[in-house]
C-alpha cells in the first residue's frame, strides 16, 4: 500500500461498508425515488409550499434514518463519516440551487414546468457523479499524488467563489451565448413555446410548405442548460467528499441523498435564498478547509509529522460555519425584507 493510501485507511473507514446488497439495495431506492418522481410530475403543476415543506421533510428523514442504520450494523466512523459528507453535499447544493433559480428565471420556464427541469437535472447529476466517484476512486487507489490533486481543485474553487462573492453574484444569465444552448440551436431547431412536458415535438416546417420537421422545445435548451452546469458541480463536490471519506460508497450515498431532495428544497428556499448574501463565503471557507485537510493527507504520507484533521473536526467546521453565515446572511438583509412587505403591500 502506497504512504498515500495509507493515510486514507488511518483516518477513514479502512474497509469499505458498501457490501453488494447494500449497493444494490441503496441504486435500487435512488431508481425507485426517481421513479416515482417522474410519475408524480408527468402531470405539471405549480408546487405548493405544504408540497415542497412534506418533500423536503420525508428526503431529510431519509438520510438519517440511512446514517442510524450505518450507525447501528456497521461502526460510528461510518455514520459520522456519511453524515458529515452529507451535510457537505447539501450545502453544496444549496449554492448550486442559484444557478438554477437564475436559468429558470432566464428561460422564463413556466411555474408548473420548474419540477420537471429539476428532476431531469437531478437524474442528469446522479449519473455524472457516479461516473466522477468512479473515476475518483481509480484515481486514489493507484495515484499518490490524487489527494493532492483533489486538494489544489478544492483550494482552486474556494479563490473563485471568494472572488465572485466579493465582485457580487451575477443576477442575469445570457441564455444565447450559453455554449450548450448555440450547440442545440446548431443541431435542430427550436420552438418559440413551451408544449408541455414535451421536449421534440412535430411541426409544420415554415421553410417548406406541406412538410414537417421534428424541434426541440425550450425545455429542451434549458434541461441541457442544467445538466451542462452538472459537469461543473461534480468537479468541485466529488473531491470535496473524498476528504471527508475514501470509501466510494458512502461518498455515493452522500450525493445521492443531498441531490434526492434537492427538487423540493429548491421551492422551500426560492424566496429565501436571495437573502443568503454570505453563502458564498461560507461554501469558499469550506471548500478551502478540505482542501487543506486532503493536501495534509497526501503531506502526511510523506512526512508523518505532517498533522492531520480528523473527521469529527470536519463535521465540526461545516456546521459552524453554516451556521454562521446563515445568521449573519439574515441579519445583513433583514431590513430588505422589510422593504420587500412594504413593497407587496403597497402594490395589493
Amino acid at each position: 500500500m502506497s504512504p498515500t493510501l495509507s493515510v486514507l485507511a488511518s483516518s477513514a473507514t479502512i474497509h469499505s461498508v458498501g457490501t453488494p446488497w447494500l449497493w444494490g439495495g441503496t441504486i435500487a431506492a435512488v431508481l425507485a425515488l426517481l421513479i416515482l418522481d417522474f410519475a408524480l410530475t408527468r402531470r405539471p403543476h405549480e408546487v405548493s409550499m405544504r408540497e415542497a415543506i412534506a418533500w423536503t421533510v420525508f428526503y431529510i428523514a431519509l438520510p438519517i434514518a440511512f446514517g442510524v442504520f450505518l450507525w447501528f450494523n456497521n461502526s460510528g466512523t461510518s455514520a459520522v463519516e456519511f453524515f458529515t459528507g452529507y451535510l457537505l453535499e447539501k450545502s453544496l447544493s444549496v449554492d448550486n440551487l442559484f444557478i438554477f433559480m437564475l436559468l429558470l428565471s432566464a428561460f422564463a420556464v413556466p411555474a408548473a414546468l420548474a419540477q420537471r427541469v429539476l428532476l431531469y437535472g437531478i437524474a442528469g447529476a446522479l449519473v455524472l457523479r457516479g461516473i466522477f466517484i468512479a473515476l475518483g476512486a481509480a484515481a486514489l487507489a493507484t495515484l499518490d499524488w490524487a489527494f493532492l490533486l483533489f486538494g489544489m481543485i478544492l483550494l482552486v474553487t474556494a479563490v473563485k467563489l471568494l472572488a465572485d462573492a466579493a465582485g457580487g453574484h451575477a443576477q442575469e444569465l445570457d441564455v444565447a451565448n450559453m455554449k450548450s444552448v448555440r450547440l442545440l440551436r446548431r443541431i435542430w431547431p427550436v420552438t418559440d413555446d413551451y408544449r408541455g412536458t414535451k421536449m421534440v415535438v412535430r411541426e409544420a416546417d415554415p421553410a417548406q410548405p406541406g412538410r414537417f420537421r421534428r424541434a426541440l422545445t425550450p425545455l429542451a435548451l434549458v434541461v441541457g442548460s442544467v445538466m451542462a452546469t452538472d459537469v461543473i458541480f461534480a468537479v468541485d463536490s466529488v473531491p470535496a467528499v473524498y476528504g471527508v471519506t475514501g470509501d466510494p460508497f458512502l461518498v455515493f450515498a452522500t450525493n445521492a441523498f443531498a441531490l434526492l431532495g434537492l427538487r423540493a428544497l429548491y421551492f422551500v428556499l426560492h424566496a429565501a435564498l436571495s437573502r443568503l448574501v454570505h453563502l458564498a463565503y461560507g461554501l469558499a471557507a469550506i471548500l478551502a478547509f478540505i482542501g487543506v485537510k486532503l493536501v495534509l493527507h497526501w503531506a502526511h504520507g510523506i512526512w508523518s509529522g505532517v498533522p492531520q484533521i480528523p473527521t469529527a473536526a470536519s463535521l465540526l467546521v461545516i456546521v459552524v460555519v453554516l451556521a454562521t453565515v446563515t445568521f449573519t446572511s439574515l441579519r445583513a438583509t433583514r431590513g430588505d425584507q422589510g422593504q420587500s412587505q412594504e413593497t407587496a403591500v403597497d402594490v395589493q
